[in-house]
């Protein structure tokens, strides 16, 4: 078990670092920013490379729902779910502090969002609680079904990270508008302990949302594509 939640640890730390740290560092930089675009492949890309890395060791979820969703299809020990939680928290705060201290480092530094998720007046575009809940859960559930459809015995699963990745970045191209995009409960508690808003009062929406969409995606599955 030491060695899965080590590689839970790593994969999200990467996977936050990576993804948060592409909205932080690089997408609005003067003249040469990579804006949505390039942030949604930044997180998209790590997410691919780090389930290639430690897929084989902890099977790579680097996301609270994903561990629950997998357990409610029945891929996943539900006992196992508080360590991998613990450890995905802990890699994904790790990588909001690394950030952080990386991203303090300049002159004119303004934490400000610090790539939180939100809603109202957290909400890139202004979205409301409602729309951010209801994308929340809709995008996890759909993103939970091709998890589980790409990793099925039936698929090629060699494509499986590449697959899984490519979905995550059309999520964000489409919902980082509306919520900064969760999916992931670690992601967003990792980045909201250091964002200068009240990020940290709206953190229970991006729990409780991606964790019931996961739920519900793996019950579609099930009645969907685990028929043999």
């Amino acid at each position: 078990m030491f060695k899965k939640l080590s590689a839970e640890f790593i994969g999200t730390f990467w996977l936050v670092f990576c993804g948060c740290g592409s909205g932080v560092l690089a997408a609005t930089l003067p003249e040469i920013g990579i804006g949505l675009v390039g942030v949604s492949l930044a997180a998209g890309l790590a997410l691919m490379a780090m389930i290639y890395a430690i897929g084989g060791i902890s099977g790579g979820h680097m996301n609270p729902a994903v561990s629950v969703g997998l357990a409610v299809a029945g891929k996943f020990p539900a006992a196992n779910i508080p360590a991998y939680v613990a450890a995905q928290v802990a890699g994904a705060t790790m990588a909001g502090a690394v950030l952080y201290l990386i991203a303090s480092g300049t002159a004119n530094f303004q934490a400000g969002g610090f790539a939180s998720n939100g809603y109202g007046d957290l909400s890139p575009g202004g979205y409301s609680l409602t729309a951010g809940f209801v994308a929340e859960v809709v995008l996890m559930a759909l993103f939970l079904f091709i998890i589980l459809g790409s990793t099925h015995r039936r698929a090629a699963t060699d494509f499986a990270p590449v697959v899984i990745g490519l979905s995550l970045t059309v999520i964000l191209l489409v919902s980082i508008p509306i919520t900064n995009t969760s999916l992931n409960p670690a992601r967003s508690t990792g980045v909201a302990f250091f964002a200068q808003t009240a990020a940290l009062s709206q953190l229970w929406l991006f729990w409780l949302a991606p964790i019931l969409g996961a739920v519900i995606g793996a019950l579609i599955w099930k009645v969907v594509g685990e028929n043999d």
